[in-house]
């Protein structure tokens, strides 16, 4: 049940009764819409409010601040539209949590590793947002100094890094209500693109990999590995795409899988995972909102630029090198299939999905994602190494033999190899 639906410009106050939930989304480029909460306690994706203070949100925001206990709101801009809603998951979202962290205080107390939660479901049910609130509940009891990791395996939104890699943090404290998580050395493997489809050997690879390091670390930390882990995925839930779920809970050793409205993937879970893990049916919440593949390209874009610019809370200034050709071993994970006729006989076709490329440096690269490997040299174990960091091709001029990036850092760049993305930015604010 909603209310007070409305498409304005005005300064509005919202009374909210318990467990009411007001939502807005701002659909404009150049317009932010700035929230207080003027009285009672409330929160955004389990991330408490300061009363008093403003919080701005900028264009693609989609926000839902709910109260446990009542409250009044004060919104200030031009919102796409604003109402309360009275019905929320976020009682079933509470309960996971309490469950979650009862599961912590035992394994706490019989020093083994803490709950393992894989989450799932189809495009636009809500993954992320059901993930950050488990986060920020997770965080907020620091007198119990929980820090949870949290894996994000969707290379196409690139919450932890850019899009095209699979990454993972841990979360010592809840996010800021208009940004994501604090982005302290996170765990980043180097994809290459934003579908999962585009190389499934690579990807499960990579997963693989990411599972046995963060195992590592654990083992290493009995307050990290009390705490458990908190797994996103991506939409991608029939045929080759259920197939990867089932891999990423094999690899992780998943303990409980929540499955966000979709009755039939429940099912299939129920029927193919182990009977130790636990599989929850959970709704999603009325305020999720479809997004188009325009958006999704637009998010993408942003997320590229905020790693580049920062935002507008916190701006960041790159910078332009140039690097000579003679300086640059660039690479791509992956070379094109070869029919089985001339294959060679100790060869199979997934051991080219993850084939080290050497990539010839021209025009070709312009606008690509560079990920700049921890390794140096393609003697190392280059594919299932992490990187450090990204840059992006601005410009390749073959008759100087120079490369221009835009870079986070100045010249010089670390000695290393560069993998290409097939993921593009178009840098307009050089």
């Amino acid at each position: 049940m909603t209310e007070n639906v409305e498409d304005s410009n005005d300064e509005q106050e919202f009374k909210l009764e318990p467990d009411n939930e007001l939502r807005f989304e701002v659909e404009n480029k150049n317009e932010t819409v700035v929230l207080e909460l003027k009285t009672g306690l409330a929160e955004i994706f389990g991330t408490e409010l300061v009363k008093g203070k403003s919080y701005t949100f900028h264009f693609g925001a989609k926000i839902a601040i709910f109260t446990w206990q009542g409250c009044t709101l004060k919104l200030s801009g031009k919102k796409g539209i604003s109402y309360i809603s009275k019905e929320t998951p976020m009682m079933f979202y509470l309960n996971c949590h309490a469950s979650l962290e009862q599961l912590r205080q035992k394994s706490e107390q019989e020093k083994n590793r803490g709950p393992v939660t894989m989450v799932v479901g189809p495009t636009d049910v809500g993954k992320s947002t059901l993930c950050r609130i488990l986060l920020n509940y997770t965080a907020r009891m620091n007198a119990l100094g929980r820090k949870p990791i949290y894996v994000d395996l969707d290379p196409g939104q690139g919450q932890i890094s850019v899009p095209g890699t699979i990454g993972a943090i841990m979360v010592e404290r809840p996010a800021e209500v208009e940004e994501n998580f604090s982005q302290a050395a996170p765990l980043v493997y180097h994809y290459g693109h934003a579908n999962v489809n585009s190389n499934s050997t690579l990807y499960n690879t990579l997963v693989s990999r990411m599972a046995e390091v963060i195992h590592e670390r654990m083992a290493d930390n009995p307050r990290i590995n009390s705490s458990g882990i908190i797994i996103n995925t991506c939409g991608w839930v029939k045929g080759k795409g259920y197939q990867h779920l089932t891999h990423i809970a094999l690899a992780f050793e998943v303990d409980i899988i929540l499955v966000l409205d979709q009755e039939r993937l429940y099912n299939e879970l129920v029927r193919d995972m182990p009977e130790f893990v636990k599989v929850v049916l959970l709704p999603k919440s009325g305020g999720v909102v479809e997004r188009s593949s325009k958006f999704r390209s637009e998010a993408r874009e942003m997320r590229i630029r905020e790693y580049f610019y920062g935002t507008p809370r916190n701006v960041l200034h790159p910078h332009t090198c140039e690097v000579k050709f003679s300086e640059m071993k660039v690479y791509k994970i992956g070379s094109p299939p070869i029919p089985n006729t001339l294959m060679p006989l100790d060869m199979q076709k997934t051991d080219f999905e993850t084939k080290l490329e050497p990539v010839t440096l021209g025009p070709n690269l312009v606008h690509h994602i560079l990920a700049l490997s921890f390794t140096t040299s393609i003697d190392e174990d280059v594919v299932r190494t992490s990187v450090a960091g990204f840059v992006c091709v601005t410009n390749v001029d073959t008759t100087r033999q120079v490369v221009t990036l835009l870079s986070p850092q100045p010249k010089p760049l670390p000695e290393t190899l560069f993998l290409m993305s097939e993921v593009q930015f178009m840098d307009s604010s050089s």
